[in-house]
């Protein structure tokens, strides 16, 4: 998967992968889901990203660490903020994202309903 003037590209394409929560692996074992980079007309490595539930598992452990601490231990502000981040990057579209989210902020999906209500109305 790594000649040396592939190197580079890999390198740089790396931390956009871990951040969407994908897997890199070579192009010749990629599967019809898979996305190909090539690089100067060579394919160079496969993504397979990830499950949409598994994506959202990824980007609340994220949160966490960007934040240093579990989500459930963020004042009521810093939740409202991180729902509202989580609705934009479309956590709620995914299913059971409400009762994820919820469960990962240390509240009830009531309460998540009514960051997001209080985002809509403001």
């Amino acid at each position: 998967m790594t000649g040396n003037a592939d190197e580079p590209f890999i390198t740089a394409v790396k931390p956009l992968v871990d951040a969407m929560g994908g897997e890199m692996l070579p192009p010749d074992e990629a599967g019809p889901d898979d996305v190909v980079l090539a690089w100067e007309g060579a394919d160079v490595v496969a993504v397979r990203l990830p499950q949409l539930a598994d994506s959202l598992d990824h980007i609340l452990a994220a949160m966490e660490r960007k934040r240093g601490k579990p989500l459930a231990d963020l004042d009521r502000k810093a939740k409202q903020e991180v729902v509202r981040i989580l609705e934009a990057r479309g956590a709620f579209s995914v299913r059971h994202g409400v009762e994820t989210v919820a469960s990962a902020l240390g509240v009830s999906r009531f309460t998540v309903y009514n960051y997001l209500n209080r985002e809509k109305d403001s």
